[in-house]
């Protein structure tokens, strides 16, 4: 999950949410504007939403060999 800039600024946090046994219970987004706390240290490391999009395209078509070798690996074990 990145950290994704808006077109009006706001940015969108990842953030798990866990048991108290640490047990993980799902993932989700938050908002934050500027001038919230932590909006600084999240801006160095935000893309866009058109980045973020381009990332999962590339991911989806490059991934192919590693598809390939896990599908290998998957017949093996059976």
């Amino acid at each position: 999950m990145f950290v994704i800039r808006l077109g009006d600024g706001r940015l969108r946090v990842p953030r798990s949410l866990t048991s108290a046994d640490g047990r993980l219970i799902g993932n989700a987004y938050v908002e934050i504007a500027p001038g919230e706390p932590d909006y600084e240290r999240y801006l160095s490391e935000a893309i866009t939403e058109e980045e973020a999009a381009e990332r999962r395209r590339r991911w989806r078509e490059d991934n192919d060999e590693l598809e390939r070798v896990f599908q290998a690996f998957k017949a093996e074990q059976e």
